[in-house]
């Protein structure tokens, strides 16, 4: 498992595909991209569908993501992504007070209890007190990172 720091920006993305039956189709699907700026995510996800896409790439919406760490399993098989949500828990001494801090991750696995193995994984050794709030599966269909 692998984790990367960026600003990512969800794409949605229409185009046409061929089919298995050999027929075209409109379909819109959602994509992360690694960027800097709306402009970049643009021009990374045009290029990256310009590949599956056998007629005009149509950009629907982006937006910068609620998350900014992403884990990527190793495994062939964590083809779905899920949004994590965890409360850091720290103590504050001057208050005397439970106070939490909530982040949202991606995480890559096959499944709902995948997703949740790789958070804890993803976590071990961590030098601070959490609580996992949610795991949502995703629409995301893949995520482009910078080489």
């Amino acid at each position: 498992m692998q984790t990367k720091t960026a600003t990512w920006f969800e794409t949605s993305v229409r185009y046409e595909r061929q089919q298995e039956n050999a027929s075209l189709k409109y379909v819109t699907e959602l994509y992360v991209v690694d960027a800097v700026s709306f402009g970049e995510a643009e021009q990374i996800i045009t290029e990256e569908m310009s590949a599956f896409a056998s007629g005009g790439i149509e950009i629907r919406n982006i937006t910068p993501a609620t998350y900014k760490e992403i884990a990527f399993s190793d495994k062939e098989t964590d083809d779905r992504w899920y949004k994590a949500k965890l409360a850091f828990i720290m103590y504050d001494e001057k208050t005397q007070k439970e106070k939490r801090t909530s982040v949202t991750y991606l995480v890559q696995a096959a499944s709902f209890n995948g997703a949740l193995k790789n958070v804890e994984e993803m976590m071990k050794g961590a030098a601070i007190d959490y609580v996992i709030l949610n795991i949502t599966e995703t629409k995301i269909m893949d995520v482009y990172k910078h080489q």
